[in-house]
């Protein structure tokens, strides 16, 4: 199930531990996406706290919230661009997105596959998307004082495998979020160290999994076969067709003959 927008705002937005936790998964994202100018940039599930670099950038900015999940006014000093969805039915034109951050939208959704097929569809030519997910074999999916510690953790094969399934094309994964779970100060103190750390150590788990993905366009295979057509029957085909009459034209003789 979705956790609700007023616990996900308290934790990005008023509490030290998510603060950082914003920081270095937007660090990640930029890192991957460095240039969106003049692209259409969405996300979906609780985004925002990532979405903040490309308003000035992109196109145009979308953030869709799910109905269970609910849905605030975001940014505060732009033009409202949050949008309360269902996870079947995004309000967006197909092929619409070039890019597509899917942040607490997938491991909390009671139908992972639909948000899937939502994602693809709205992703057009070469659009890419990003999904977030909290790491099975990390700390943070097994603590419950943070978000990442609800809903369906994921290994990276099992991510990936479910991306494969519903369309996509796994391009690139990274692991994120090296700091410990903790509230204390102590502990958080040392976060920027072990994020420094755990980007140059890959045997650490991060909390989180990030992997880009495209969307994947099946080509045409096959030779071609040239379907010859048939000519229809006619209505009376297989009856024998009636032949003309002949006439009879008397014989005229060329010369009389003579009888003694």
């Amino acid at each position: 199930m979705h956790l609700d927008v007023q616990d996900l705002r308290n934790f990005y937005y008023r509490q030290a531990l998510g603060r950082a936790t914003r920081s270095a998964l937007r660090q990640e994202v930029v890192r991957i996406w460095p240039d969106t100018s003049g692209q259409t940039v969405a996300g979906f599930g609780f985004a925002i706290p990532l979405l903040r670099p490309f308003l000035t950038k992109s196109r145009r900015v979308i953030a869709l919230m799910p109905g269970p999940q609910g849905v605030i006014s975001w940014p505060s000093c732009y033009d409202n661009v949050s949008v309360l969805t269902e996870d079947t039915m995004w309000p967006l034109e197909t092929g619409h997105v070039d890019r597509l951050i899917v942040l607490h939208g997938l491991e909390t959704s009671d139908d992972p596959s639909s948000v899937l097929e939502e994602a693809s569809r709205v992703l057009g030519p070469g659009g890419r998307a990003l999904f977030i997910v909290p790491n099975r074999v990390g700390l943070w999916s097994r603590s419950e004082h943070t978000p990442m510690g609800f809903g369906r953790p994921y290994t990276i094969s099992q991510l990936e495998t479910q991306l494969r399934i519903q369309g996509f094309l796994p391009e690139e994964s990274s692991t994120a979020l090296f700091q410990l779970p903790s509230f204390k100060k102590r502990w958080q103190r040392f976060g920027p160290f072990l994020e420094k750390v755990g980007r140059k150590a890959p045997f650490l788990a991060g909390g989180v999994l990030i992997v880009e993905a495209s969307k994947r366009v099946q080509p045409l295979t096959g030779s071609k076969v040239e379907k010859k057509t048939r000519k229809g029957l006619s209505v009376l085909d297989g009856f024998g067709k009636p032949k003309p009459k002949s006439v009879l034209v008397p014989l005229r003789p060329t010369h009389k003959l003579k009888i003694s």
